[in-house]
C-alpha cells in the first residue's frame, strides 16, 4: 500500500502542476494581468482555497470557466479571455500535446457526472411539500419509465386527474404548476425563488391565479391536460431542462394561452436558461410574468404571439 504522507505528497504535486494548489493560488497573478503580461493566467482562487492535508481535494466543478484560461503563449490571449466573458464555453483550455490538459478534462468529467445525476435522481418530494405544493404524478412508475417512454409523462393518472379537481381553484385566468422534468436540481436550486417571483409579479398586475402544484415524472405536454382540466385562459409549467455540460441546474417556462390536448408545439412559448449563471431565478419570475400579461392582452402564445 501507498504510505498516506507519499499520497498526499503526490496529490499535491499535481494539483499545483494544474495550478490549483495553495501556492499556486497565491502567487499567481488574477486572470487579466498575466495575459497582459503575455503569461498564461492562473485558474481563479476558488480551485485552491481548501488544503489536501485538510482531507479534501479542491472540487474542479466550482472553477468558472469563463475566468480560466490555459492556453500557453497566446498571441492575442487579452482579447480572447475578453470574449470568453461572454459565455461559459469550453474554449482557450490549451493543449498538452495533441491532448488536452488534466484539468479541463476532470471539470468535463465532473459536469458529465453532474449531468448524469441531474437526469436520474428522484425528486425530493419532502423538499416540494415544504413549498406548499401538492404532488401529483403522470402515468410513469418509476424515473427509469418516463426516460424510456416520454409518451407516458405527458399524461395524468387518474389519482392525479381527481387529486387536481379536488384542490385546485376552477377557472383560473393562469394557472401554475412544477414539473422535475429533466433535471430534479433545477427545481431545488431555483423554484424557492422563481415561484414566488413570478406568483408576486402576476398578483402586481391583477391576474388572477389559480393553485400551484407539483408534477412527479412530468413532460411538457402534461400542460395541456391540465389545462384543460382546470379550465386556465394561461398555463405556465416551470420545468427542470435536459443538463448540459455548463449547468445541470437550468429551468424552463412553457406557457400557452387556452392550450388543448394534441396542439403543435408551436403554440407554446418557451423562457429558457433560467439558473444562477443565465437569467437569475427572481429576474425570470419578474419576465414571465410580463410574458403572461402580454399573453392575455394579445389572446396568443407561441408563434402567434408578438413579444
Amino acid at each position: 500500500m501507498v504510505d498516506q504522507n507519499a499520497l498526499k505528497a503526490i496529490i499535491e504535486q499535481v494539483l499545483t502542476e494544474m495550478n490549483i494548489g495553495n501556492a499556486a493560488a497565491a502567487a499567481s497573478p488574477s486572470a487579466a494581468e498575466a495575459v497582459k503580461a503575455g503569461e498564461t493566467p492562473a485558474a481563479p482562487a476558488a480551485e485552491g482555497v481548501v488544503k489536501v492535508d485538510d482531507g479534501f481535494i479542491p472540487d474542479v466543478s466550482e472553477i468558472d470557466i469563463r475566468k480560466q484560461y490555459l492556453v500557453e503563449n497566446p498571441v492575442n490571449g487579452e482579447a480572447y479571455y475578453d470574449l470568453k466573458q461572454y459565455a461559459p464555453a469550453r474554449l482557450g483550455i490549451g493543449k498538452a500535446g495533441a491532448r488536452y490538459k488534466t484539468l479541463p478534462v476532470l471539470e468535463f468529467r465532473a459536469a458529465h457526472s453532474a449531468a448524469q445525476d441531474a437526469v436520474f435522481s428522484q425528486m425530493d418530494l419532502e423538499f416540494v411539500e415544504k413549498l406548499d405544493l401538492f404532488v401529483v404524478r403522470t402515468m410513469c412508475t418509476s424515473k427509469d419509465e418516463y426516460l424510456t417512454r416520454p409518451d407516458l409523462g405527458r399524461k395524468l393518472n387518474p389519482e392525479g386527474v381527481a387529486m387536481i379537481k379536488e384542490k385546485c381553484k376552477k377557472n383560473p385566468t393562469v394557472q401554475i404548476f412544477v414539473s422535475d422534468g429533466l433535471s430534479s436540481a433545477a427545481v431545488v436550486a431555483n423554484i424557492p425563488d422563481l415561484l414566488p417571483a413570478l406568483m408576486q409579479g402576476l398578483q402586481s398586475y391583477g391576474i388572477d391565479v389559480g393553485t400551484p402544484f407539483f408534477v412527479e415524472y412530468g413532460r411538457v405536454g402534461v400542460e395541456d391536460e391540465i389545462t384543460e382540466l382546470t379550465g386556465a385562459t394561461v398555463t405556465c409549467d416551470l420545468v427542470g431542462e435536459r443538463p448540459g455540460l455548463i449547468t445541470a441546474e437550468s429551468m424552463s417556462a412553457y406557457i400557452t394561452y387556452k392550450g388543448t390536448v394534441g396542439m403543435p408545439e408551436a403554440r407554446r412559448t418557451v423562457i429558457s436558461n433560467i439558473h444562477k449563471d443565465g437569467t437569475p431565478p427572481v429576474e425570470a419570475g419578474a419576465h414571465i410574468a410580463e410574458v403572461i400579461k402580454i399573453m392575455l392582452e394579445k389572446k396568443a402564445s407561441g408563434t402567434d404571439l408578438k413579444l
